[in-house]
């Protein structure tokens, strides 16, 4: 899947497209792992709620925040990018029954933009338990 991110950091709910690539997938049980080749974005699960939104990236910003002196940034000043990857991750697997992705009530899949806005490709890999 192709995703344009339209800032620096961002979070976007990718939840719907990853149900679509499951149900095109004619897989009913197994499992579905989204991953991202970037190494300065993440894919997350967690609840996509505005607040929550905003509290997750001040967050990151806090934990690592940006121009702090990294060795990195000498190259391409995005070493809090990649640093917050590290954090995060590259991948979430999620299990899939009777064709559907089981997420709980609250959950989405979301595609962590940390050094846009740039156009970035998102895996979803369906495999079959039968």
């Amino acid at each position: 899947m192709e995703i344009r991110t339209v800032k620096r950091t961002e979070l976007i709910d990718i939840t719907d497209m990853v149900r679509k690539e499951v149900a095109d997938s004619g897989i009913l049980n197994g499992i579905c792992v989204v991953s991202t080749k970037h190494t300065t974005t993440s894919v997350i699960v967690n609840e996509n709620e505005s607040g929550l939104v905003s509290d997750i990236l001040k967050m990151l910003e806090k934990l690592v925040p940006s121009h702090a002196g990294y060795a990195h940034d000498r190259i391409d000043n995005n070493a809090d990018s990649h640093l917050k990857a590290v954090l995060l991750g590259s991948s979430e697997m999620i299990p899939v029954v009777n064709g559907t992705l089981v997420l709980g009530t609250w959950q989405s899949i979301f595609l962590a933009e940390l050094d846009g806005p740039r156009t970035r490709d998102v895996t979803v890999t369906v495999i079959s338990s039968e």
